[in-house]
């Protein structure tokens, strides 16, 4: 019973440690290379808005936004956001992120095929996202092994978001790098820096889908042992 009782608490502090710690990586990664400019001395917004028309797409502006960190794409409105430290930056954080995210709209520009089965699990998995822990927790506490396989099924469509994500989030970090390359807004001896920032964002996505399918697992076993 301790035992069991101690890995639970075990599994539980993983879950807790492996986001906190792949958002810290983040955070000091960026606080680092958002002291070190490029050679180019371009900001962000220049990054994206340059990249953008190398890649003939007009249409798509670059706005400035709050927060820290709060840069994406968005493909409905077809804007690349940039964080205000971003937007007026000139480091090699502020250009792997912008190219990271002008990533995203080549992406949607090319018609990329996982950013497209993203776009459209996406209202599927917000549902699930959003009712599945009560279904499961109800189904648990009830006792009610239907309620449960419910739950654990609304979970899966989020769980296939997060592993989606995945290859859509590192295929935009490749496009940036190419094209941070081929625009000139790098030099050689700056690409190691840059992929380090790309590589430290990349590891939140794989935090997440990592918790994401531990979680999934951990119901699905519960549900079988219910059943036994």
């Amino acid at each position: 019973m301790l035992g069991g009782l101690g890995g639970y608490f075990i599994y539980i502090a993983l879950l807790m440690i492996i986001p906190i710690w792949a958002q810290s990586k983040v955070k000091s990664t960026y606080k680092k290379y958002s002291k070190k400019a490029t050679s180019s001395q371009m900001t962000g917004a220049e990054v994206a808005r340059k990249i953008l028309n190398e890649n003939g797409i007009y249409n798509v502006e670059v706005q400035e936004t709050k927060g820290v960190l709060s840069d994406h794409y968005d493909p409905r409105k077809k804007v690349v956001r940039l964080s205000t430290g971003n937007f007026h930056g000139q480091s090699m954080a502020s250009s792997a992120i912008a190219a990271h995210e002008v990533g995203h709209a080549i992406q949607d520009a090319q018609d990329y095929a996982f950013l497209r089965f993203r776009s459209s699990l996406a209202p599927i998995a917000s549902t699930g996202s959003n009712i599945s822990f009560f279904l499961i927790i109800a189904g648990i506490l009830l006792n009610m092994s239907g309620m449960l396989l419910f739950g654990i099924i609304f979970m899966s469509a989020a769980v296939l978001f997060q592993l989606i994500t995945l290859p859509v989030e590192f295929d935009a970090s490749n496009r940036a790098m190419a094209q941070l390359v081929s625009t000139g807004t790098i030099r050689n001896n700056e690409e190691r820096e840059t992929k380090k920032v790309l590589n430290a964002a990349a590891l939140t996505y794989v935090a997440a889908a990592l918790v994401a399918v531990a979680e999934l697992v951990r119901f699905i076993l519960i549900y079988a042992a219910s059943n036994e």
